[in-house]
């Protein structure tokens, strides 16, 4: 599909199971008046995809992929990675669909993007601003980020986080098809290959709230992946060439 659409700035929100909090997440998006909007759905057995569907007749700009089973949060993001940059977008933003991240915030991403390649909605650039998580997954997630640093070197706070704005070329100069982590490790190797070719990274303080409606996607298995997919991505950048694009700045 051509994108023939004046807004050049493209939301892209992975959706399993989000029938509580779909249609508003949307609405939510499309006041802001300034984004278009791809969700891609994994198959929800809740009717997610059905409401999408039916928001689209009145929602110029509002698109939805349906994959056929639940593939992965890296996958979903890949795929809608390549199609927005198919149908010519500048600037393209992910961030979940509970309301975890405030959607006004992406206006502050955007900004950041005038002067920056990646634009992170950091969770830990100005302490801890999380709201209503149990203090055992605020340290999981805050130790998680210190453990990324030490390991990659990555020049970035929070380094799990899943609120983020690129710059289309960042997204054409990362070779998407070699993205190997699938799970909230995705986020980390995003950031550390934007970083390794030297694109200029900012993060913006957000707060983050947990969710109320619907069920968290975390799991056990999903921080191992991240915790030792990032020993295997730092060795595997040692024999590896990142040709800068842009001088390192955080």
């Amino acid at each position: 599909m051509k994108n023939n659409f004046i807004l050049n700035k493209l939301v892209i929100i992975p959706t399993y199971n989000e029938e509580r909090n779909i249609e508003n997440i949307i609405k939510a998006v499309f006041s802001l008046n300034n984004f278009h909007l791809l969700i891609i759905d994994d198959n929800s057995p809740d009717g997610t995809a059905k409401i999408v569907k039916n928001l689209i007749k009145h929602n110029k700009g509002l698109f939805i992929i349906e994959r056929e089973q639940k593939l992965g949060l890296g996958t979903a993001y890949v795929h809608g990675f390549k199609w927005a940059l198919e149908n010519k977008y500048d600037q393209i933003f992910e961030m979940d669909a509970d309301f975890s991240h405030n959607p006004r915030d992406l206006l502050k991403l955007s900004s950041a993007l005038e002067n920056a390649d990646v634009a992170i909605g950091s969770r830990y650039i100005s302490g801890i601003n999380v709201v209503n998580w149990p203090l055992g997954r605020v340290l999981m997630s805050y130790l998680a980020s210190v453990y990324v640093r030490m390991i990659t070197g990555l020049e970035v706070m929070d380094t799990t986080a899943g609120f983020v704005g690129y710059k289309a070329i960042v997204l054409k100069t990362i070779n998407l098809n070699k993205i190997k982590l699938i799970g909230y490790g995705f986020q980390i190797e995003m950031k550390f290959k934007a970083w390794k070719f030297g694109f200029k990274i900012v993060e913006i303080p957000i707060i983050f709230t947990e969710r109320i409606e619907g069920s968290s996607k975390m799991s056990g298995g999903i921080f191992n992946e991240a915790l030792l997919g990032v020993i295997r991505m730092k060795i595997s950048s040692w024999f590896k060439k990142y040709p800068k694009v842009r001088k390192k700045v955080v």
